[in-house]
C-alpha cells in the first residue's frame, strides 16, 4: 500500500540517510559495536555533524528543529533499520526520543543554551533512567533520592536497564524530592558524567542490541547543582514524564514498524534466491501464502504509525492512544519477523543473517517504555472508564 505522509523535505533527507549508512554502517562497523558493547563515538559525531541526530533539538539550540514532527525520525529509523543495524538505531531513540525532549521541553533557558547545542552535535549524549532494581513500570515505586541541600540536591540510589548508560555524558533522572509516591513527590535531574558518586556500573549482557550498552548506574552522595534540574522547581518530574511517554511510546511503534519491513524485505530477497526440491522456496503456496501475511500485516502497521504520527505532529496523540500503538505494533513485529526467521530457516538461526539479530533485538520492544501489559491496562481504563 503506497504512504503518502512524507513530503519532498523526507525524501530528500532520506538520501542524505542512505549515504550515511552507506558511508558508516558497514558489517565490520557492526561486529566492531557488537563486540564493544556500544557504538563508537565517531560514529555518533558523524550523524551530528550530518543532521541524523539532534532533530528534536530546536532550531535556536543548533538542531533541525523537528520536535513535533517525528517523520524525520522515521525515515532515520527506516533505513537504519534496513541496514539491519538495530544498535545503531537504539542509540538514535535513546538520544533524540529520550533525553533531548526533557530538555527541549521542560529545561530552563540556562539548561537549553547549556547542553542542547552540543546534544545537537553528538558531542553530548544523553540517556533517561527511570527503571530500578525494585522498580520498573510502576514508576511509583522508585526509591532513588534527591535531598535539598544549599546549592543543589545529593542524589543516592541505583538504577537499572538503562539504556545508553555506559556511553551518555548526560543522564535525565527520576527521583523523588518528597515524600510519599504521589504525583508531586518526584523531579527530574540531569546527572553528568564525572560528577563524584556517580557511577556507570557494569554493561549488562543482553539477548540483543549487543551493540548498544545498557548498565546499571549507581548514586552515591552525588552533589547535582540547582541548575540541573528540569523544570523551575521540584515535583514536577512525574508530570513531565507522563507528558513525554506518548513520544517514547511513537518511537518505539516506529522502530517496530521499521524493523517489520526491513524483515519482510530480507525474507522476500531470500525466498526469491534459495531454493529446495528444484524450486525457489518463494514458489511453495506455504510460503507465498506466508508472505502474503507479513506484507499486509506491515501495511497495516504503517497505516496505523502513520495515523499515529500525524496526531503527535498536531499534539493530539494521546497517553492511550500511544499506549495502544506500541502494544499493538510490537506483537504484530513479533510476529512478523518470527515468520521471516522461518523461512529462513536454519540460516534464520544464525546472527550473521539480519533477520537473527532482528528477532533478537525486537524481544525487548514488548518491554520497555512500560511493559505491553501495562498498556493494555492503560487502554482497558480508558476504554471501561473504570480503574
Amino acid at each position: 500500500m503506497k504512504r503518502d505522509i512524507y513530503d519532498e523535505d523526507h525524501e530528500a533527507f532520506r538520501e542524505m540517510v542512505k549515504e550515511f549508512v552507506r558511508r558508516y554502517v558497514t558489517n565490520e562497523k557492526r561486529e566492531q559495536w557488537d563486540r564493544d558493547g556500544e557504538v563508537d563515538r565517531a560514529t555518533m559525531l558523524a550523524a551530528g555533524q550530518q543532521g541524523l541526530i539532534g532533530l528534536s533539538v530546536p532550531e535556536e539550540f543548533g538542531g533541525a528543529g523537528m520536535l513535533m514532527d517525528f517523520r524525520f525520525r522515521a525515515v532515520v529509523n527506516e533505513e537504519v533499520l534496513r541496514a539491519g543495524a538495530g544498535s545503531l538505531a537504539g542509540a538514535f531513540g535513546i538520544h533524540d526520543d529520550l533525553a533531548v525532549p526533557y530538555l527541549a521541553h521542560f529545561g530552563t533557558d540556562a539548561m537549553k543554551q547549556k547542553w542542547l547545542p552540543k546534544m545537537a552535535t553528538g558531542e553530548v549524549l544523553g540517556a533517561l533512567a527511570m527503571t530500578e532494581p525494585g522498580a520498573g513500570s510502576d514508576l511509583r515505586g522508585v526509591s532513588t533520592t534527591a535531598k535539598k541541600v544549599d546549592g543543589g540536591y545529593i542524589v543516592n540510589g541505583a538504577k537499572t536497564f538503562i539504556s545508553s548508560g555506559k556511553t551518555a555524558d548526560v543522564v535525565v533522572t527520576f527521583v523523588k524530592t518528597g515524600e510519599g509516591n504521589r504525583p508531586d513527590a518526584f523531579s527530574l535531574i540531569l546527572v553528568e558524567n564525572g560528577m563524584a558518586g556517580f557511577d556507570h556500573g557494569k554493561t549488562l549482557h543482553k539477548m540483543g542490541f549487543h551493540g548498544h550498552d545498557t548498565a546499571e548506574l549507581s548514586f552515591t552522595d552525588v552533589f547535582v547543582p540547582d541548575e540541573n534540574l528540569i523544570g523551575t522547581e521540584p515535583g514536577h518530574g512525574f508530570i513531565q514524564l507522563m507528558k513525554n511517554l506518548p513520544l517514547e511510546r511513537l518511537s518505539i511503534g516506529v522502530a517496530a514498524t521499521a524493523a517489520s519491513q526491513a524483515g519482510l524485505e530480507w525474507t522476500l530477497e531470500f525466498t526469491k534466491n534459495r531454493t529446495a526440491f528444484g524450486q525457489a522456496v518463494a514458489d511453495f503456496q506455504n510460503t507465498r501464502f506466508r508472505l502474503a501475511e507479513m506484507a499486509t500485516t506491515v501495511d497495516v502497521m504503517w497505516a496505523y504509525i502513520d495515523r499515529a504520527m500525524e496526531l503527535y505532529r498536531k499534539g493530539e496523540l494521546s497517553a492511550e492512544e500511544a499506549a495502544k500503538v506500541k502494544f499493538w505494533t510490537t506483537e504484530r513485529e513479533w510476529e512478523v519477523l518470527d515468520v521471516g526467521v522461518q523461512l529462513h530457516g536454519g540460516y534464520g538461526y544464525i546472527m550473521e543473517y539480519p533477520i537473527a539479530r532482528a528477532f533478537a533485538d525486537a524481544r525487548v520492544h514488548r518491554i520497555y517504555g512500560g511493559t505491553n501489559e501495562v498498556m493494555r491496562e492503560i487502554v482497558a481504563r480508558a476504554v471501561t472508564g473504570r480503574k
